[in-house]
């Protein structure tokens, strides 16, 4: 493991190591992989005069319109014998426009503007690169650099349709500052109506634009924004990177929503699939030029065995060009304010997770396991990220817990803002799967909601997409299954199963926003309870839509539950706002008692108190604090306009006495009724963040 690599000096790894000295005999691997970037940077310094010009490979690749209305059209295609441009505008004749090879595996074409000075191919004209493979195959393929592509009604195929309107939209409004405390709200476009069919760019701004703001969500994670052929794919079979999906609507429509979005000061980020990429030939990236490693690896190495995708060669120069260039589109085209990185852990590992437990023994995270190619590619693209956008935010989507994935680079740090809490979401569906209430393991859920890199931020999330697909349920499915169609009427009193799901609906969410991590997801619908899972259309279910779509309809039913979960879900939010504790330090736990089903905990001035027991409920319950004073409640789960029974007095006054109790100083007696969360607050504290 060690070499040349030892001389190299992190900058501020004794940073790192202060946090984490157990990372001291990893010391070589983090050097070798610093070494490595610092080798990529000075490389694209050399050859391409830098990032910010490598990054803006879109504007030279593909097509591109000349200041005289000129077209250059330029591929990479190492591995073709000859290349030519077909379409509407050469009445799809084969030959009649052929590319010119350059060096490095480039090809070109100019198309000289028309007599009257406007572009050879017309806006919205299709197009096809017809590529003549070295096996003497004639292939018709779609630039991997196109910008636009849409499907016929009676198509399989996408075709290349060629985006260059008169008028493109001009944005308005400036992008938000990063929040401090980041909320999202993670929403896929095509299911954000009530109407079993595609929704669309235009609905999600006008109607799903106003709701997100109300709840109190600072962002929106965009998924299923990167073309894929394959809707039932949710967006991870990636066949075209630069272009939008068309199926929502035009380019146009989703600067346009983006816009709106940050005029209500919200970010947008996208969900990036840099991990791997569709298989498909004549509508994707897979054998573009004719053979099989043009923009992946060759071989095995190349396919990933369980999603049947293609993996890309993070080491090759076009490769990063390509994806790097990538990040910088979506970034200055459509004003995207970061990424969700997808499928870290599979690129981090030659073995992608595979068959692979992460039983947190630290040698699992370096050695040769780690594909080091991937992993200085991830560094290089926050580095440049962050460098161009200060505001930028990037979050990866790691199972692995790899140190120091979100520490800055200059610390040895792979550079992300934050990872996903994976571990939370699967342990409260394994909770609701296996045990009775009585049977909760309180300090196992603590231990969960805690477990964490110190240091490293995470968003926290009770449940997300995943949870909310086909095959899974929701946990308001969870908690109340079939009597979400008959008894969620408010002219009707509760069922044991409806008050029980109701209640644990809200406190699971309160637990895991309050002591989950530094920032906090919810996937579009379940904030209030969405009654049904998510299936596309597909041919098992007839390609049907009645699963694929969310029911924002029944908050406008007042009648209906529903709205007493948006409504704690709004009041959870805005709590948060007003008092910061995301972006605070961990929460500080004074009791997880097993017993009395009670976890209670402080962060950012607040007690955070939640009584899990079925049928008990406690008086003059002791309670640490380390903030002497008044305190009153802030947020109470039990109120009745969030679907609770309203036993908590919110007029009353808790003072505390100093009495030392569960490691802090000073402790007060409260009530908390059975299957109640809330939050105190101390009034003598400043409490504006």
């Amino acid at each position: 493991m060690a070499g040349s690599s030892d001389n190299v000096t992190i900058p501020k790894f004794s940073k790192l190591l202060q946090m984490d000295p157990y990372l001291k005999p990893y010391e070589s691997d983090f050097q070798r992989r610093y070494e490595l970037f610092q080798k990529q940077l000075h490389l694209l310094e050399e050859a391409e005069g830098g990032f910010d010009r490598f990054t803006l490979s879109y504007q030279s690749m593909g097509v591109t319109r000349q200041p005289d209305n000129g077209l250059l059209f330029r591929e990479w295609a190492p591995g073709t014998e000859a290349l030519f441009l077909t379409g509407d505008f050469n009445g799809w004749d084969n030959f009649s426009h052929p590319y010119t090879k350059k060096e490095f595996g480039k090809w070109e074409l100019y198309l000289p503007p028309k007599q009257d000075k406007t572009p050879a191919v017309p806006h919205l004209s299709k197009l096809k690169v017809v590529v003549h493979s070295k096996d003497h195959q004639r292939l018709y393929r779609i630039s991997p650099w196109a910008k636009y592509v849409t499907q016929m009604d009676t198509a399989v195929i996408y075709d290349w349709v060629h985006w260059d309107p008169p008028h493109p939209y001009q944005a308005t409004h400036p992008r938000p500052k990063k929040p401090r405390s980041l909320r999202i709200y993670e929403s896929h476009v095509g299911i954000a109506s009530p109407e079993g069919k595609v929704a669309s760019y235009t609905n999600f701004t006008a109607n799903v634009l106003p709701r997100i703001k109300d709840l109190g969500y600072n962002c929106i994670q965009l998924m299923a924004i990167m073309e894929h052929a394959y809707y039932a794919s949710f967006g991870y079979q990636v066949t075209s990177f630069f272009a939008a999906s068309s199926r929502y609507g035009t380019p146009d429509e989703l600067k346009e929503l983006i816009d709106v979005a940050h005029s209500l000061g919200i970010m947008v980020l996208l969900d990036v699939v840099h991990s791997h990429a569709s298989k498909n030939t004549e509508d994707g990236l897979n054998l573009f030029d004719g053979t099989d490693s043009c923009f992946f690896h060759s071989g095995p190495r190349g396919e990933h065995s369980l999603w049947g995708s293609r993996l890309f060669n993070y080491s090759s120069w076009e490769v990063q060009r390509f994806l790097l260039s990538n990040l910088r589109w979506w970034m200055e085209e459509y004003r995207f304010d970061g990424f969700r990185f997808d499928g870290v852990t599979s690129m981090l590992y030659h073995h992608h997770g595979i068959g692979t437990g992460f039983s947190g023994d630290y040698s699992e995270y370096f050695g040769l396991q780690v594909d080091e190619d991937s992993l200085v590619y991830l560094m290089v693209a926050n580095h440049i990220l962050h460098s161009l956008y200060p505001e930028c935010i990037t979050i990866a989507e790691d199972v692995s817990g790899m140190p120091g994935l979100c520490r800055g680079i200059q610390e040895g740090g792979c550079g992300f803002d934050y990872r996903l809490a994976m571990a939370v979401p699967d342990k409260w569906i394994q909770i609701l799967k296996e045990y009775k209430d009585e049977d909760w393991n309180i300090g196992n859920i603590v231990f969960t909601l805690t477990n964490r890199r110190y240091g490293e931020s995470c968003i926290a999330y009770a449940e997300s997409h995943d949870q909310a697909l086909v095959g899974d349920k929701t946990l308001a499915f969870w908690l109340m299954d079939k009597e979400m169609y008959t008894n969620m009427s408010t002219m009707m009193p509760m069922t044991p199963v409806i008050d029980r799901g109701i209640q644990l609906h809200k406190m699971i969410r309160l637990l895991t926003h309050g002591l989950g991590g530094e920032g906090y997801l919810n996937f579009m619908g379940n904030e209030f309870g969405h009654p049904e899972w998510l299936d596309f259309p597909r041919i098992g279910n007839n390609e049907s839509y009645h699963y694929a779509r969310r029911q924002y309809n029944l908050l406008d039913m007042e009648h209906l539950r529903y709205c007493q979960l948006y409504a704690f879900d709004r009041e959870m939010n805005h709590t948060e706002a007003k008092y910061g504790w995301l972006p605070s330090e961990p929460g500080f736990i004074t009791a997880k008692h097993e017993g009395d089903k009670v976890i209670v905990f402080e962060r950012a001035s607040l007690v955070f108190v939640f009584n899990f027991h079925p049928s008990q409920s406690y008086s003059n319950y002791r309670v640490a604090t380390e903030t002497p004073g008044k305190h009153r409640i802030v947020l109470d789960s039990d109120e009745v306009r969030y679907g609770g029974h309203g036993r908590l007095d919110h007029n009353t006054e808790f003072f505390t006495e100093p009495i030392p109790f569960n490691g802090r100083s000073h402790s007060m007696l409260i009530y908390i009724p059975c299957r109640t969360s809330m939050v105190l607050a101390n009034e003598e504290i400043d409490h504006s963040c």
